[in-house]
């Protein structure tokens, strides 16, 4: 069937009329009509938020913060007071992030463009087609370099080096980390390094080198450190090692393993020995004050003393713990159980399957405050902050795998939100809501409001008196009496 431009413009028209008539009739605030239109106070903040054509768009104010979205397609978070702005479109697909000067572009992890300004206040701009082509532009030379894997490239502070220069690569590529230059040629089979008091090679994996002399540099405090030295060497690797560590220190070491046959590691606070390694190993660690047995490892480790105690026989079960840390599982990855326990923090975990059912609960021993999180995938997700605010959602296809995660509760959470049941404890408000406010529960310290069926039935009381709506039609209303 086909409409003209004109008949198209006459429905869009409509539509809008359409959706801002209760506006008109009702007043801007609180009114729902969902799944159509609705328009309510937030319950756990202060703001309002509108909701439109079930889970297809909302809008969103809260403080200085606005975000409105078109799920699953589109959504638009900003924030004045901090200058940011979070855009995504079919998220994670495309994403566009910028905090203050700094911006960035991103389709997936292969297409990106970003900019900002260096420590220097000069501008910054990015653009990264991985892992084929990197490239920066700034108003300082130095700060530009361009990459076109695998022939030609130069990069600064990218893939965990400072730099990092290629000419057909593997062929040839120097990185720098730090004051730590290697050389690769034919990587990863032949490489130099150099650095501070630092000098090796390698033709990996049949023999390498390197020794590092004690050096000294000076931290922010403006205090001189102790670099600590080394010597390093293997063959036929991973079979031969030979490793003399931390020297300069109080806690030189040495290393002399031929694998599988055996290992050794003598420190003045730790002693190891494996022989037929991985399947007998005994450990003493007087620094950390405890004994350990391992055979083989890691299905089963036995360790006994002040600073650890571990009982493991992988997966039937294990238990472990320490003065701050516990970890316990059984018929892994069945039941897991975690727990730290500090000065002022008490956080404890379990999970039944990696995302199956997961219970959190952080509890800040100094102001007694607790934060708690509960998923069970795909049924769902209960959480409370510290403030004491509660929120239940039902279903939660994605919340329990990626919990917290902003760009899925924009854009993915809408869609099946069935039901949802806030709480506010600071504000005294709760609000309930089922299939996107076709049924709606508010409730606040003076006032109550119910809406059912697309608005057609609607109760209000608060202190003005109480209002029976049906089909918009007040059929009840009543004033609050006289005081005597």
């Amino acid at each position: 069937m086909n409409y003209s431009k004109s008949g198209v413009c006459l429905r869009i028209c409509s539509w809008l009329v359409a959706l801002n008539f209760p506006l008109v009739v009702f007043g801007a605030d609180n009114f729902v009509a969902g799944p159509l239109f609705s328009r309510f106070t937030l319950t756990l903040d202060s703001g309002s938020r509108t909701e439109a054509i079930g889970p297809f768009f909302y809008s969103q104010e809260k403080d200085s913060e606005q975000i409105w979205g078109v799920p699953p397609l589109f959504s638009c978070d900003t924030d004045s007071a901090v200058e940011s702005v979070e855009d995504d479109l079919l998220y994670p697909v495309l994403t566009y992030r910028r905090f203050g000067t700094e911006y960035r572009w991103q389709l997936g992890q292969l297409l990106a463009f970003a900019g900002g300004q260096d420590p220097q206040d000069f501008p910054v701009r990015r653009f990264t087609l991985f892992p084929i082509y990197f490239q920066q532009r700034s108003p300082d030379p130095k700060e530009n370099y361009t990459a076109l894997a695998p022939f030609y490239g130069h990069l600064q502070n990218r893939l965990f080096r400072d730099e990092i220069f290629f000419v057909m690569f593997p062929i040839y590529s120097e990185t720098r980390k730090r004051d730590v230059v290697t050389d690769n040629y034919l990587y990863p089979f032949f490489d130099l390094r150099r650095g501070d008091g630092l000098h090796g090679w390698q033709l990996w994996p049949l023999v390498g080198t390197e020794h590092k002399d004690v050096t000294a540099q000076t931290n922010g405090f403006g205090e001189v450190e102790t670099i600590a030295g080394y010597d390093k060497f293997f063959a036929l690797w991973p079979v031969h090692f030979y490793q003399n560590t931390g020297i300069g220190t109080d806690d030189p070491a040495k290393f002399r393993a031929d694998l599988p046959f055996y290992s050794v590691l003598r420190s003045p606070k730790r002693d190891s020995t494996s022989v037929l390694w991985p399947f007998f190993t005994w450990i003493d660690d007087r620094g950390e004050k405890y004994h350990e047995w391992e055979g083989p490892y890691p299905f089963v480790v036995v360790a006994r003393g002040a600073g650890k105690t571990v009982t493991r026989f992988w997966p039937l079960f294990s238990q472990a713990h320490n003065a701050t840390l516990e970890s316990d599982y059984y018929l892994w990855p069945l039941y897991r159980y975690d727990r730290l326990h500090a000065d002022t923090l008490d956080d404890r975990q379990t999970r039944v399957l990696f995302y199956l059912f997961v219970n959190v609960a952080e509890k800040n021993l100094e102001t007694g405050t607790l934060r708690h999180r509960v998923d069970m995938w795909p049924l769902f997700t209960y959480h409370r902050d510290f403030n004491g605010n509660r929120r239940l959602q039902i279903p939660a296809l994605i919340e329990p795998v990626l919990p917290n995660n902003r760009g899925v509760e924009c854009n993915w959470s809408p869609l099946w939100s069935l039901w949802r049941s806030e709480g506010s404890a600071k504000l005294g408000r709760t609000s309930q809501s089922l299939l996107w406010n076709f049924y709606r529960y508010d409730t606040a310290p003076a006032s109550k409001k119910c809406s059912l069926m697309f608005g057609l039935f609607q109760y209000q009381s608060d202190p003005g008196g109480k209002c029976l709506r049906l089909f918009y039609i007040p059929v009840v209303k009543t004033k609050p009496a006289s005081s005597p």
